[in-house]
């Protein structure tokens, strides 16, 4: 059986999960949400699909059988996964459009200063609202 096919779709995150692949078979037959997980050491393997049984545990539903079988999955798994990384555009900046810096310095000192002006202070406040109130009738 020979690894035709693998797709691989990254997660961008600071968590574990790095990918998810699916792997397919001489055309035939694919097994998706392998897992390439960074291990505790900075090491990425490989996680096969698996589910919750009802005690708690997780069990494989699909894997290699045999080591050699299991390395040369990994083996074309982390290939592709080397590809793809290379492959990633790196970001993008963002400039801003270009602006008169005069009135950049105008617009930014308006908004620092109705950001940052002092409130009233409470007995200013208090006062205010002590005063008596006039009748305009």
């Amino acid at each position: 059986m020979e690894i035709t096919d693998i797709r691989i779709k990254k997660r961008d995150g600071d968590g574990r999960l790095k990918a998810i692949v699916s792997v397919t078979f001489d055309n035939e037959f694919v097994i998706h949400d392998v897992k390439i997980i960074e291990g505790n050491n900075g090491t990425d393997f490989i996680a096969m699909p698996s589910r919750k049984t009802p005690d708690g545990e997780y069990k494989d539903i699909a894997h290699p059988i045999h080591s050699q079988a299991r390395e040369k999955l990994e083996r074309a798994i982390f290939e592709k996964y080397a590809e793809v990384k290379a492959a990633s555009p790196a970001p993008t900046p963002v400039y801003a459009e270009s602006v008169d810096s005069e009135e950049a310095a105008e617009d930014s000192a308006e908004v620092q200063e109705e950001l940052y002006s002092e409130p009233d202070s409470p007995v200013e406040v208090e006062a205010e609202l002590e005063a008596p109130v006039e009748d305009e009738a």
